[in-house]
C-alpha cells in the first residue's frame, strides 16, 4: 500500500476493519478492554532475562476482550475502554494515540473471535527466547547469512540471536535503549531510519509502529520487509503485511 500520510494509513485500516465488522453484524458488540493495563508479569509472565522493554517501563500491554478473544497492543500511550465495536470505530485513531491503542486492541481481539488471525496475545516466560531461535531458523532459510538484516525496536532475545549469525544493525526510539550494547550491536537512535533502510537487505519492524504512528516509514521501502509481535497482527492480516510470531498465543 502507498500511504501519503499517516492519517491516510489509519482511515484504510478503520475502514478495512469497519467492512469485517459489518460483515458481521457486530457494530453493536461490546468490547471491553479487561483489567486495562496489564502487569508486565501478566502480559509476559517471568522471562529468563530482565531487559526486555516492558520490564523497565515505558510502555505497556494493553489488552481487550471480544466474546472470551483476548487481543493485545504493546503502546505508551494506553486506556481503558467498555463500550461497542462501533463505539471504537469512531474514535480519532490519528490524532488520539489513547483511541489508537484501544481500536489496535479491539481489532485484534475482534478479528481473533472471527478466526481471521491468530497470535493475537504475548507469549510469556521462556517463549521469547524460542521465538527468537525460531526467527534466527526461518531467515537462516529464506535469505542464508550472508543478508544484511535491520531490526526496528530492540527485542534483546532477538539481538541475541540474530547477531550470532547475520550483520545486524538495531534501531529504536527509546533514549534509554540508545548505545546499549548486546553482543556486537549497539543500539542506534531510530529518529531517522533511512540510512538503515538504504542499508539492509531485509528489514525486521516491531508491530508497535502501528500504534506509535512510525509504521508508514516501513511501507513501500523496496526491501523485504517482515513485522513481528502481537500488535501487529489484524494490521497485517487487513493490509497484507508479512508477519511473524512464532510463540504468541
Amino acid at each position: 500500500m502507498d500511504y501519503l500520510t499517516e492519517a491516510d494509513l489509519y482511515a484504510d485500516l478503520k475502514n478495512r476493519f469497519a467492512a469485517v465488522v459489518k460483515e458481521h453484524t457486530l457494530f453493536s458488540e461490546r468490547a471491553v478492554i479487561s483489567a486495562g493495563i496489564l502487569t508486565p508479569e501478566e502480559a509476559i509472565g517471568k522471562p529468563g532475562r530482565t531487559d526486555y522493554p516492558i520490564l523497565e517501563g515505558k510502555d505497556r500491554m494493553l489488552q481487550a476482550d471480544c466474546n472470551g478473544s483476548r487481543g493485545q497492543v504493546f503502546t505508551d500511550s494506553p486506556a481503558a475502554f467498555s463500550g461497542t465495536i462501533g463505539e471504537v470505530l469512531e474514535m480519532d485513531i490519528v490524532r488520539d494515540r489513547h483511541a489508537r491503542s484501544i481500536f489496535i486492541a479491539v481489532m485484534n481481539a475482534v478479528m481473533r473471535s472471527l478466526s481471521l488471525i491468530e497470535g493475537t496475545v504475548h507469549c510469556r516466560n521462556d517463549g521469547m527466547e524460542l521465538c527468537a531461535h525460531t526467527f534466527l531458523q526461518k531467515l537462516e532459510e529464506q535469505y542464508g547469512t550472508g543478508c544484511r538484516i535491520g531490526q526496528i525496536g530492540y527485542q534483546p532475545a532477538l539481538v541475541s540471536a540474530l547477531s550470532e549469525r547475520f550483520t545486524l544493525r538495531v534501531l529504536d526510539l527509546n533514549p534509554s535503549n540508545i548505545g546499549i550494547k548486546a553482543g556486537s550491536v549497539t543500539v542506534e537512535d531510530g529518529t531517522d531510519p533511512s540510512s538503515l533502510l538504504a542499508w539492509a537487505d531485509v528489514v525486521l519492524c516491531t508491530g508497535s509502529t502501528l500504534a506509535n504512528g512510525t509504521i508508514i516509514q516501513f511501507l513501500n521501502t523496496g526491501k523485504d520487509v517482515i513485522f513481528y509481535g502481537t500488535t501487529i497482527a489484524g494490521a497485517a492480516a487487513l493490509l497484507g503485511l508479512k508477519r511473524m510470531c512464532f510463540n504468541s498465543l
